[in-house]
């Protein structure tokens, strides 16, 4: 059997001290970068190449600093419906999460760019990213929760918040426990308890964990 290859990437940063940073620590990670580049036009060329898994970007990149990136993000999984994108920002833009999560396909990763200095962090949450999962940095979370008001949600007791806070975060059910200082079981249970309560049906096509956390951060 031939062994799987490494996931191909395209990097995007306009900064050249931190795309090189990022070049290396994501290949010494296991990843391949496929291409590294630092503007909208070679984005998108990269970003055709059918042979790449997932892209790692900024938001904001050449021409015009405004939201080059997440455009190109936005169309790429247009094209490819679910591809794997992490995105990096500055800061907490609510609009960029919105329209990443739009689709509601998941593999989707929102992180400030100050997160990026916990290297394990990181890493995992590309991993997870390309898994299909959402890795959303709690800042995100936080903004985007003080705006919903949602009925859906008020079925859900402070607990299972809590819990699904965490895994909107991208976390295992055993870091939501070390975080709660509750067992992995008690984890479980309160994310079946939520599955239940959020209506969401019952099928092995569908990662329900990802739907989760796609409904309790809709805007």
């Amino acid at each position: 059997m031939r062994p799987e290859r490494p996931p191909r990437l395209v990097l995007a940063e306009d900064n050249a001290l931190l795309r090189a940073g990022l070049t290396t620590l994501l290949e010494g990670s296991g990843f391949v970068v496929a291409r590294a580049v630092d503007n909208a036009v070679e984005l998108d060329g990269a970003l055709a190449d059918p042979h790449v898994d997932g892209a790692v970007l900024d938001v904001r990149m050449p021409p015009s600093f405004t939201d080059e990136g997440l455009r190109a993000a936005i169309a790429v999984r247009e094209r490819r419906p679910g591809f794997p994108v992490m995105v990096l920002s500055q800061y907490v833009e609510q609009l960029y999460a919105r329209e990443l999560l739009a689709s509601g396909e998941g593999a989707v990763g929102y992180l400030l760019k100050d997160r990026v200095s916990d290297v394990r962090q990181f890493v995992d949450g590309v991993r997870r990213v390309l898994g299909g999962g959402t890795v959303l940095d709690p800042e995100v979370v936080a903004a985007v929760m003080a705006r919903r008001r949602d009925e859906p949600l008020d079925r859900l007791t402070a607990r299972e918040k809590e819990v699904l806070s965490l895994m909107a975060e991208g976390r295992s059910n055993a870091s939501i426990g070390a975080a709660l200082f509750v067992t992995e079981k008690a984890v479980a249970k309160h994310i079946n308890s939520i599955f239940a309560k959020l209506d969401l049906p019952v099928d092995l096509e569908v990662n329900r964990r990802v739907q989760a956390v796609l409904a309790y951060l809709r805007l």
